[in-house]
Order: C-alpha cells, then structure tokens, then sequence
C-alpha cells in the first residue's frame, strides 16, 4: 500500500521473471513499495484490491497485448502513471500507448539509471495531482484558520496536544459543540502530518442520507443498485494515502458503523455490488458534537468503534469560553472578506467592538465567521459599526422613551443612531438634534458611533 511518505505503490506487469526482479530491487532500493505479476488477470486482480500510484506494463505478455490492459487498469484507478515496456519501441507503438492512456514508456534493455530518473519525474507528477486536489477541496471549504491561534491557556494546551498527535498514525477523535472549527482542526492535523502531500477528504454524516452514506464512503460497483449508472470509487479510495475525516460520526448508522470498524482494524473494505475485498492505507479522524459515552450506553454506537476511534480525543472549547479570542478572530476574518470581496481594508468601530465581544456566540466560530462576512458585504462606510452586524448580535435596549429606567448616556446615544440612521447627511443630523458638527463629531466619537 502507498505510504505516505513519498513512497509510491507500484504495480509491475511482465511475463519475464527476471525483469520483475529486476524492475522490484530497483524500485524497492528507491524505498517503493512493489507489487509484480506476471499476466492481466493477475494485474486487475491487485488493482482491485488496492490502489497503485504507478504501473510499468510490457506490451507482450505471452499471449496478450499488454496495450489491451491500459483501459482496464484505468478504469479502477484513474489517476494511474502508466509506463509501457516494450523491446521494440517505435513512433506508432508509443502513439497507440499515450492514446489509450500510458504516461511513458521506456525501451528494453533499460538500465537502473533511466527507471529512478522516470519514477521520480512521475512521482512528482503524482504530488502535484494530490496537491491540485487538496487545493480544490480546500476551495470550496476554505476559511481562514484564525481558531488556531490563541491568547486562552486551556486553548493553547489543547493545540500543542493537537500538533504532537498530528506526527503519530493515532486514530484521533475530535470534540466540540457545532460551529468550534472542528474540521479546521482536522485539516490542521492532516497539514502537519507525514500525509500532507496526500488527499484529504471530509464526509459529514448526517449531510450524507443513510443509504447513501455507505456508497459515498466506500464505492459502489456499476448498477449495484438503482441509480448507480456508473462506477464510484468511494472517498476511501479516492484518498489513498491521506486522510478521511468523518464528521460528526455520531449520526452515522449502526450498519455502517459495523462495516467502517472492519476497514479501521484489516485496512479492508468492499464496494456496494462486489464480493471481493479491496485494501486502502488511510488514516481516520473524527469529529462529534454529542456525548458518544451516552449513545454507545443508548445503543446506539458502537461501542468497540467508541473505543477504536478515541485514542486521542482533543476537545475544541467554545467560542464563549474563549473571549479573548473573538476580536482578533473577527479581525482575521475581516482581512480575508476584505479580500475576498475586492473591498479596502476595514476595521472595527469600538461600538461594533463591545457588540461582538458582549455577544454569547450559541453558533461559535462559524457564527463569528458568517457575521463579519455580512458586515463587510453590507458595510458601506470606512469602518464596520453595530449598524453592519446581524441584530441578533447588537442588544436592543428597548427604549421607548423619557422615563425608561436606563442612563442618560444610554439615551443619548441611542437617539444619536437613530437620528444618523433617518438623514442623509452629518450636517442635517446635527441640525435635527441642535448641536454644531464638531459636537456630534465628539459625541460619536465618545460612543464609538
């Protein structure tokens, strides 16, 4: 199986054992891991069973054209470097090669010089696939990372525990209410791991109908079931070598729960509507915002998974236990939307300020995360005000008028907003309210209006 470090899974097709010996010390001495056979049907059989980054195939296998096997091969691995074998070499054979699919092919007799030179230029060529993918996973999930800095203590000893558990192959189970950043974590874990160069790939559970779930991770053969019209690798498959994150595995079935605990203890698994076993090298991480103590109590998880996914449990505090982090947070957030949105840089007016540091955040970050995005959306002046943010976040105080049991400050302040808020101009607001410009300038600027 592909480590990874590096290493690639190589496949080698050749009816001469001497050049499956060959072909094995060579790229074994490179620190590869191998797999030889010696026909097609022996070459489908391990491509079914695991995933190879790169396979070396000779055109004449007794009987067979070993061109005939490109497509096959392909077709259970997409992302497959071919390298063609051949004694006889020419224009036309190379063409046919490259058409069905090969990535390169090299003449016999080769030497061990020439077979690292290609295994290198392909495997770099296969990093820059996985880096490609994790890039466009990334898009469309991306946020900025600002949850893994902090000024809390109990945060920052949960991140050192984060990045030390991040070096092992340890199952690592992450904990927190919804919203915490949980799968910024895991994605920090995956970065900083030895697999970084490799996919990763996020399913949430409860996002995924169950009877879809099991197909989405696993695979399914070609018409396994209604609706299947083609054949799907699964997530599992599709991140060989790097990480599967399961969020919030709490929700996912029992049946499933029975199926993913084989994969985790043998490394094998099967697709919906094939009898054979296939084998992947992925590390498992998971996330959860229920107590799973009391669903395996309640029966409803698995209480051998509990034990096999927790090794390491790293809880994620929420955002209300961490205040110290909101305003750099919220800055961090508004740099990027800033950007994102083609917009100048804005900051914070101290108004906006108290708001976000006096709300309770029930949502956490992904809350934080979506108000500022709408602030600097819907901001129109050099800073981002009370008035930018959702309602929910700035308290009314609800006055109504003379009389209400609230401060004199309080009142004037609020009937300054509104006065702002109902003219076109400063000017026209401080002719409304009796005082010059300069007045209202310090009064603004006294509340951070």
């Amino acid at each position: 199986m592909t480590s990874p470090q590096g290493i690639l899974n190589t496949l080698i097709v050749d009816d001469e054992k001497n050049i499956r010996k060959t072909l094995s010390y060579c790229l074994e001495t490179e620190g590869h891991s191998v797999v030889a056979v010696a026909n097609s049907h022996e070459a489908l059989r391990e491509a079914k069973r695991q995933s190879f980054d790169i396979a070396f195939i000779d055109l004449r296998l007794e009987a067979e054209n070993g061109m005939d096997l490109i497509p096959p091969l392909l077709a259970e691995s997409p992302w497959l470097k071919i390298v063609v074998i051949t004694a006889n070499a020419t224009i036309e054979t190379a063409v046919e090669a490259m058409r069905r699919g090969a990535s390169d092919y090299i003449e016999k007799p080769f030497t061990s010089a020439q077979v690292k030179l290609l295994i290198r230029t392909l495997g770099h060529i296969r990093d820059l696939e996985n880096e490609i993918a994790v890039l466009r996973e990334d898009r469309r999930r991306f946020a900025p990372e600002a949850l893994l800095q902090s000024k809390n203590a109990d945060m920052l000893r949960i991140i050192e525990k984060l990045h030390k558990a991040a070096a092992s192959e340890a199952m690592i189970l992450i904990r927190g209410e919804s919203g915490t950043g949980k799968s910024v974590f895991a994605r920090t874990i995956h970065n900083l791991s030895p697999r970084a160069k490799k996919p990763m790939m996020i399913v949430s559970c409860p996002a995924v109908p169950t009877e879809l779930l099991e197909s989405e991770l696993f695979g399914h053969a070609k018409g396994a079931f209604t609706g299947a019209v083609k054949e799907n690798p699964g997530r599992i498959a599709a991140c060989e070598g790097g990480t599967l994150f399961l969020d919030e595995i709490g929700d996912m079935a029992l049946t499933i729960q029975a199926k993913l605990l084989r994969f985790i203890q043998d490394k094998e698994y099967e697709r919906l509507g094939e009898t054979f076993s296939r084998k992947a090298n992925v590390r498992i991480i998971t996330a959860t915002n229920v107590n799973l103590e009391q669903r395996v109590a309640e029966g409803r998880f698995r209480e051998d998974l509990f034990y096999r996914i927790n090794v390491i449990s790293v809880s994620v505090l929420p955002l209300r236990e961490r205040r110290e982090d909101i305003l750099t947070m919220a800055r961090d957030f508004c740099s990027f939307f800033c950007l994102a949105n083609h917009k100048g840089s804005l900051e914070f007016d101290a108004g906006a300020e108290r708001a976000l540091m006096n709300y309770s955040w029930p949502g956490n970050v992904r809350e934080l995360r979506n108000a500022i995005e709408r602030a600097v959306i819907l901001g129109s002046g050099p800073k981002i005000t009370e008035d930018d943010l959702p309602e929910n976040i700035v308290p009314s105080l609800g006055f109504q008028g003379v009389g209400d049991l609230v401060s004199l400050a309080a009142i004037e302040e609020i009937h300054i907003k509104k006065i702002l808020k109902k003219t076109s101009s400063i000017q026209e607001a401080a002719d409304v309210l009796g005082i010059d410009q300069t007045t209202l300038w310090r009064r603004r600027k006294f509340y951070g209006i």
